[in-house]
């Protein structure tokens, strides 16, 4: 039998590339999308001792055009993705009015327009063929305002909202989609963010583990469960801010994000 095929996109290190690895491990081939060709070459070449056929394509995501041309890119070597890993973006830290305006396109563009146009593109396929699976990576900061970081936690809503809204659209296609909302994770993006100073030393049991918290994910797609948030503490967090008034969770987030942001 053809193994499935997965796509990940920001697959060069973090949290997708722990998918390539989950998904290799399971019998998967695999398309690695990312900027940083170096390293997703040397991922291609730890994946192949485990079996897995994987295509690499360089490209960087943040720009109009980015998702169609990965989609033809796929469609022109003639391959089925099975899985969809939306794994990739970014995170800017600090003020909102202090952010350049190209970051703000970028984080908007790579964070959730690209996000939903490459799902557009290649659900389609996956209906037609009556099976899939889109795994999109949210956040924590999805359930709730997060002043000082407040674009991303925007777009991480967003990625929530869209999950929730095409897995019904979906239903009784044989398509599923999974958004997936971790909390804070040990990758690169995290400490990038906590050394730039917009964000105070954080405990580390409060830090996920990235193969738990991959593990949880890969579990969520396989099974076509709608949203997973891993973890107790975080659970307990998104329930709490679901079911307290608006102007609470609002205003207590403020109080944290002033406190961040003074020099």
């Amino acid at each position: 039998m053809a193994r499935p095929r997965v796509l990940i996109t920001g697959a060069s290190s973090g949290i997708g590339a722990e998918f390539a690895r989950r998904f290799a491990a399971n019998g998967y081939d695999l398309i690695l999308v990312a900027r940083r060709e170096a390293l997703l070459n040397a991922l291609r070449d730890e994946l192949a001792a485990l079996g897995a056929n994987v295509l690499v394509i360089a490209k960087d995501l943040s720009l109009k055009t980015s998702a169609k041309s990965l989609y033809q890119d796929v469609k022109s070597c003639n391959l089925t993705v099975d899985v969809l890993v939306n794994n990739a973006g970014v995170a800017y830290g600090g003020a909102f009015t202090a952010m350049d305006t190209e970051a703000v396109q970028r984080m908007v563009l790579l964070n959730a327009a690209t996000l939903a146009t490459l799902t557009r593109l290649f659900v389609t396929d996956m209906v037609a063929r009556g099976s899939g699976r889109i795994l999109n990576i949210s956040s924590l900061s999805a359930f709730q305002a997060v002043p000082s970081m407040t674009l991303y936690a925007a777009t991480k809503a967003f990625v929530l909202s869209f999950t929730e809204g095409l897995a019904e659209e979906l239903r009784g296609t044989g398509v599923t989609v999974t958004a997936l909302c971790p909390g804070l994770t040990d990758t690169d993006m995290v400490h990038d963010i906590a050394g730039g100073g917009s964000m105070p030393e954080v405990p580390s049991f409060m830090i996920s583990d990235v193969k738990t918290v991959v593990k949880e994910g890969y579990d969520a797609c396989v099974n076509g469960e709608v949203v997973r948030v891993p973890g107790l503490a975080n659970q307990i967090s998104a329930m709490w801010s679901q079911t307290q008034p608006r102007w609470l969770v609002r205003t207590l987030g403020g109080m944290i994000g002033r406190q961040l942001l003074r020099p």
